[in-house]
């Protein structure tokens, strides 16, 4: 994909701390205005890399594009957006006075902010705590400022860690309709999260990675494509008829008159049921079912590591 194209580029991007190697040689592209998930099991270097792409953290090797400019440059940080998982607010600050500071810092104009702070206080279901001191917010209501501070500046690209901790159904569908509105004007958002069927919903495609490397990226939603689990019921098939289903798949099951096999995509299907069909097979049913985001985590990553 072109350089213009593209977020986010890195290659090779590597961290070690001491004698723990935290991130080794992750090679990643994510492209302008896609939602993009980024899972693994805890301690996998979500959060090094994060930091690496931010400028936060200095990697030992490897490089990093962001928006087209090094990681850390300081004329594209004030184009990123940030919610990390862990962040502290001062607890004195109201709501308002809160993104006020951030605005400032920022150098938005007084005029902007005086417009931009009511909406997104009212995009975030914050407009009635406006006034009220962040050390009486709940959790829930911490986790729906940080967002809005995370967007204060329309940034162009938006990173998110855990956006959903501590939110309750409410909460998760109005982060879930943000991120929509984000990729519609164009914003790139890269995701952190531990809620595997959000990121299904959200995302347009995703990374396993673990040990700091990528294992498989993944289109989400995409149709056709991708591994997908077939189970027929169908009579009179001979042995050699089902062999024959191997050049469309693998992983054949027989089981009185089921079939179950893997595919790579349901593109394939009119072929091998016109196959079927051909020899004399009554088909009575035929579905497609794509493996679950949670599924493929485990068969990527293995069950050994929790998210």
């Amino acid at each position: 994909m072109p350089a213009a194209d593209l977020a986010i580029r890195t290659r090779g991007l590597r961290k070690i701390f001491l004698h723990n190697v935290a991130v080794e040689g992750l090679t990643l592209e994510v492209a302008r205005g896609e939602v993009f998930g980024f899972l693994g099991p805890n301690g996998a270097g979500k959060s090094t890399s994060i930091k690496m792409l931010l400028g936060l953290v200095a990697p030992t090797s490897g490089d990093a594009e962001i928006l087209g400019r090094r990681a850390g440059d300081v004329q594209t940080r004030s184009r990123i957006g940030f919610l990390p998982e862990h962040f502290q607010f001062y607890g004195w600050l109201t709501a308002w006075e809160l993104l006020h500071v951030h605005g400032r810092l920022y150098r938005i104009p007084r005029a902007t902010l005086q417009e931009r702070i009511p909406a997104l206080l009212d995009l975030v279901g914050l407009a009635a705590h406006r006034d009220k001191r962040l050390r009486d917010f709940s959790k829930g209501m911490l986790q729906r400022i940080g967002l809005a501070q995370a967007l204060l500046n329309e940034p162009e690209l938006i990173f998110l860690d855990e956006p959903t901790s501590g939110l309750d159904p409410i909460g998760r569908r109005m982060v879930r309709d943000i991120i929509k509105s984000q990729r519609e004007r164009g914003a790139t958002v890269f995701l952190n999260s531990h809620f595997l069927s959000e990121v299904e919903i959200t995302c347009d495609r995703v990374a396993f990675i673990k040990h700091g490397q990528v294992l498989e990226t993944r289109q989400i939603n995409s149709g056709s494509e991708g591994e997908t689990t077939v189970s027929l019921r169908a009579r009179n098939f001979a042995p050699e008829i089902v062999s024959g289903l191997a050049q469309w798949g693998t992983s054949i099951v027989v089981q009185g008159e089921r079939i179950s096999m893997t595919v790579t995509s349901t593109d394939v299907l009119p072929d091998l049921l016109r196959y079927l069909i051909g020899r004399g097979v009554d088909v009575y049913e035929a579905t497609p079912q794509r493996p679950s985001l949670e599924q493929r985590f485990l068969q990527v990553v293995g069950e050994d590591g929790g998210l």
